[in-house]
């Protein structure tokens, strides 16, 4: 078995667990999921199967959120796994908002969580903050795309947020409530797109019971795949096959190679040379 699956992990399980499921029902180990999902979180969950694991690093990782933020208040977590720490009485109207929202779109500068499973020095975050720990947080550039109010009734606001892989949706509500002078913390969070997984063609997890689910829900990986296509003649796909490098009048860049249709290997074209990264014969 070879592609991906668009699934959608419903709130109160792990990414891990969704790939664990997957596991048990395909009987298949090598399974792996992009952009993992906080436990309360749910939505998109883009899965690859067999071979497909390898094509990860290939795929488009921007991501779309709808998240609701309960402004008044903040957690240890920024979001209601955690505890309270700081409150605020102070009520803020829709101009407000979008005033403090201009200073949270395009290339920002984010602090990740405390409770994150980002590593310092060989440790999770998280493990330092269980442990009452202070470490040293650095900020991470990220691209936030689309910023906006998706509807206000105070305390709650919902946004969506179009953005870079690495992004804290957290981090938005507990920052955004920060400049508010109101504090704030996420209390629902759904993905709904990864790439070009879209949450209107996900598959409920319930739904991918049996192989033959599972087998019926998968997409080619070419379907993902937004490189140039090179279908190879029998001589290349041996040469191929046998980790050679074949000519081809092909523009610099990543390639697809196929054969009579089929993905055989993604290779680097340079100056006319396509030497393969992946192969999957």
């Amino acid at each position: 078995m070879f592609g991906f699956l668009n699934v959608y992990k419903p709130a109160g399980i792990t990414s891990h667990d969704v790939v664990a499921r997957l596991r048990r029902v395909t009987k298949i180990k090598q399974i792996g999921h992009t952009g993992t999902l906080d436990p309360f979180a749910e939505g998109v969950l883009p899965i690859c199967i067999g071979k497909a694991t390898r094509l990860i690093e290939y795929l488009n990782d921007d991501k779309a959120y709808v998240g609701t933020v309960k402004l008044g208040s903040s957690t240890t977590t920024y979001d209601t796994e955690g505890e309270g720490v700081n409150f605020s009485d102070k009520k803020v109207d829709l101009n407000e908002i979008e005033t403090a929202l201009e200073k949270f779109r395009g290339e920002i500068e984010q602090l990740p969580p405390v409770y994150s499973a980002i590593k310092v020095n060989g440790k999770k975050l998280y493990e330092y903050a269980r442990e009452g720990k202070e470490v040293k947080i650095e900020p991470r550039r990220v691209n936030i795309s689309k910023l906006e109010v998706v509807d206000f009734e105070y305390p709650h606001l919902s946004l969506r947020i179009e953005c870079s892989k690495g992004t804290y949706i957290r981090s938005i509500a507990n920052d955004l409530g920060e400049e508010l002078g109101t504090y704030g913390h996420l209390i629902k969070l759904v993905r709904v797109k990864a790439g070009d997984f879209e949450i209107n063609e996900a598959i409920k997890l319930d739904d991918l019971d049996t192989l033959e689910a599972v087998q019926k829900s998968l997409i080619y990986p070419l379907e993902n795949l937004h490189f140039p296509k090179y279908e190879l003649n029998e001589k290349e796909k041996a040469i191929i096959s046998n980790g050679g490098s074949i000519k081809a009048d092909v523009e610099n860049s990543l390639v697809c190679l196929t054969f009579q249709g089929v993905l055989c290997a993604v290779a680097r074209a340079t100056e006319g040379v396509l030497k393969c990264e992946k192969v999957f014969l």
